[in-house]
Formats: C-alpha cells, sequence, structure tokens
C-alpha cells in the first residue's frame, strides 16, 4: 500500500516543484520515518539540476537529497517498538513509486531500512542534517590515513571544506592551512592558517610549500591544479567533492610520486563514519556551530535552492518540513500538489 506525501521534485532540467508523491509503507525491517528538517547538497543536486549527473541518478522526474532529519512514526514487522518516536538521520530512500528516488531524502515522509537510519542521540534535530556531509569529510580523512607529521592544505572552506579541516586537526594533522576567495566563509575557519585566495597567492601564502595531504573540497579542477606545485614528493591527494571528468596537469603528480585518493561517500552500519560523526558532535569535539547559516521554509523551497547553488555567503541551509498537528494536517498546508515551480539558473 502507498502512502501520500509532499515531495521536492525535478521534473526536468532547472526546475524545482513540490508535488504530491506516493510512498510505499514500510516493510519487514523498514521504518517510517516523517521529515523535520532537510538540507541540500550543493554539488550532487547543482549537477541533478544541470542535467549532467550520470544515469541512472539522472532520470528525470526524480526526489533528490540525502540529508533528511525526522522522527520515527511507524515500523515494520521485525523492528523494535522503541524507535518510535525517535529522532533520526537518513541518508535517502528508495521508498516511491512513479518517480525515480535517486536519494530521495526530500519527502515528507521515507520508507527506509531500520539500519540504514541514525539514531540522534542528543543531538538537536537541526544539526543532525550535517551528519551526511561529516561522515563524508571524516571517510575521506580515513581514506587518506592521516599521520600526525601531515601538513594538510583544505581548497575550499564551503561546508566539506570546513568540516573536513577540522576532522583533519581533530585527528591529529600537524599543520592544517585553508584556502578559499569568499572572505565570509574564511570568518567561519578553523586552522592553523587561513588563506584567501583573493588576496594573496597560495605560493605566497604557503612559501615552504611541502603540503602532505592537499584535500580538494571546491570540485574544481582549476583550484586543484593550482595547488599541485606545493605538494611534497609522495604526497597525497584527496578529492572529495563532484566532479564532471578529473582533469589535472600530470607533470607535477609524475615528479612528485602523488598519489590520488577519492572519497565516494561514508561506510554505513553501527560501525561506519555516521554514527562517529555524530558522536564527534555530541560530545563536543567537532564544533559545527555558525555551520547552518540559512533556515527556509518548505513552502520557500525555490529560494532555499536559490540559496544554497548561487549564494556564497551560504555554507548550508535547513529547510523546515511543517509539523504535523494533533488533527492530522501540516500547518494548514493541503497534502495536495503545489503548483509552484521554478527554473534554477544553476551556474
Amino acid at each position: 500500500m502507498a502512502l501520500k506525501s509532499r515531495a521536492v521534485v525535478i521534473p526536468r532540467k532547472h526546475v524545482i516543484e513540490l508535488r504530491e508523491v506516493q510512498v510505499m509503507e514500510p516493510k519487514t525491517g523498514e521504518v517510517l520515518v516523517r521529515t523535520a528538517y532537510t538540507s541540500i547538497s550543493t554539488g550532487t543536486e547543482r549537477m541533478l539540476l544541470d542535467g549532467r549527473m550520470p544515469h541512472p541518478a539522472l532520470l528525470f522526474p526524480v526526489v533528490p537529497g540525502y540529508e533528511t532529519v525526522g522522527q520515527v512514526v511507524q515500523v515494520g514487522p521485525k523492528v523494535s517498538k522503541e524507535l518510535i518516536g525517535q529522532w533520526v538521520y537518513v541518508g535517502g530512500a528508495r521508498c516511491f513509486k512513479g518517480v525515480n528516488p535517486a536519494w530521495g531524502g526530500q519527502s515528507e515522509l521515507i520508507s527506509v531500512e531500520a539500519d540504514r537510519v541514525v539514531t540522534l542521540d542528543g543531538i538537536d534535530p537541526t544539526t543532525g542534517v550535517v551528519l551526511a556531509l561529516a561522515a563524508t569529510a571524516l571517510h575521506g580523512i580515513n581514506i587518506a590515513h592521516l599521520k600526525p607529521e601531515d601538513r594538510v592544505l583544505v581548497l575550499g572552506q564551503g561546508i566539506v571544506g570546513q568540516l573536513v579541516a577540522r576532522i583533519a586537526k581533530l585527528c591529529g594533522a600537524g599543520f592544517v592551512a585553508v584556502a578559499d576567495r569568499v572572505p565570509v566563509r574564511l570568518k567561519h575557519s578553523k586552522a592553523d592558517q587561513v588563506v584567501d585566495v583573493s588576496k594573496e597567492s597560495l605560493d605566497e601564502a604557503l612559501p615552504d610549500g611541502n603540503i602532505s595531504l592537499i584535500i580538494e573540497a571546491t570540485g574544481s579542477m582549476t583550484a586543484l591544479s593550482g595547488a599541485l606545485p606545493l605538494l611534497a614528493n609522495h604526497g597525497r591527494v584527496l578529492l572529495l567533492g563532484y566532479y564532471d571528468h578529473i582533469d589535472i596537469p600530470y607533470a607535477p603528480v609524475f615528479m612528485r610520486e602523488a598519489e590520488i585518493l577519492i572519497a565516494r561517500e561514508w561506510n554505513f552500519g553501527p560501525e561506519g563514519e555516521l554514527p562517529r560523526a555524530r558522536d564527534l558532535i555530541a560530545s563536543g569535539k567537532l564544533d559545527v556551530s555558525g555551520l547552518l547559516t540559512h533556515r527556509v521554509p518548505l513552502d520557500r523551497i525555490q529560494a532555499a535552492y536559490r540559496l544554497a547553488l548561487e549564494d556564497p555567503t551560504c555554507l548550508k541551509v535547513v529547510v523546515e518540513w511543517p509539523k504535523l498537528h494533533s488533527n492530522g494536517h501540516n500547518n494548514g498546508h493541503s497534502n495536495g500538489v503545489s503548483h509552484e515551480a521554478t527554473h534554477m539558473s544553476a551556474e
């Protein structure tokens, strides 16, 4: 049996809509989550809107999103009822009829395997939307085999760059520098050295070079190419963005026998990076204060996408979903299809 749910849908390139979709009820081993907060991943969702995401993710109409926080409202057979009412993070789902889920997180209701949700365990629910990218950053640091003597350079101080710089220092890096050209982002940065590349070059800021690990978090091959001369012999390059293609000069990586590393996403499960990131935030070791820069209600979802994709001052936007009232209605919004749609200039 299918349930009716409001969802964010991309029906074609550069268009965002709120639609009514059908969500399958939870099956054996699954839970049903009612969404309270979501966020927008600028890299993947920009590529979806531009029609550049590889198949099968690019199959319109599509429900995007993998940064969802909500409460468990129903459990399927063989799932403990103790989960009902708990706040959880959901990294997307494939529970829809008639639309491609892609990641499927931008939906009012989500059915998902119980072992793929992460209980927040005391973390503020709003903060829970950063778990996906915190876990991705932590996964990247794990792949890079960070060592105490490492000198790290993080390119880009968007949300991923902010998180990975903090995690690198937390995991014992000897020196962490960060670079960006947007001053308001750099004001949030936490590192041993903060470089505004609109005012000075990386060569000028880091004349000693000898960077053992470059972490690329801008999504720009141009930014990475400019930093490669700073790399030490046998240095590593970690790609933490999402790219159309890899295009870097060969000579700098050849001469240094550099290692190119790619972080796809976090590992699921109780020993994976999602619960570890949650625990780091809960303990206060990973400070994410100030990184959630904007809050937008669901009925202004187009404005939320414009903020996330076009405003460089926006590190992370929280989309607030309507609360369920005791009469079963959502803050006066009907369950019908919203006729709002907008063309997004994702440039």
